[in-house]
């Protein structure tokens, strides 16, 4: 008997990861889409001489290594800046936010302020050249 692969319509198809974070954020429902649109051009602003990337599937800023990561998922948002010591340098800032030990989340309805934004980058900034002026 010969035997025949499963139809597509049967299996689970898998999301192509995106190439850009303009595929990421086109991807996405548009009130998630309108939220990290803003965080992308708050970041840029505050990281000038940082570069985009896609990183772990998400869209990403580097400048000296990894400087920030934000994504949406179904209930919320998430901004990442990596760095424990951060987060904690600004937890008063973050009270009212659901956090872990490097994320933030948010609503989509309800982005994170730009000034909040703009001072965790340039936080992770001074992080980031700090250890790279370490190493060298």
């Amino acid at each position: 008997m010969k035997q025949t692969r499963s139809s597509e319509s049967g299996a689970t198809k898998k999301r192509t990861p995106p190439k850009s974070v303009d595929d990421y954020l086109a991807a996405l429902p548009e009130d998630a889409r309108a939220a990290l649109e803003k965080l992308r051009k708050t970041i840029k602003a505050a990281a000038p001489k940082a570069t985009e990337a896609i990183s772990y599937q998400i869209p990403a800023f580097k400048h000296h290594g990894l400087l920030v990561s934000f994504a949406a998922f179904k209930d919320h948002c998430s901004f990442y800046p990596m760095s424990p010591e951060v987060m904690r340098a600004h937890a008063a800032e973050l009270k009212g936010y659901d956090i872990t030990k490097g994320t933030i989340h948010f609503p989509a309805d309800k982005p994170l302020p730009a000034a909040l934004v703009t001072k965790l980058v340039k936080a992770r900034i001074a992080e980031n050249e700090k250890n790279a002026n370490m190493r060298r």
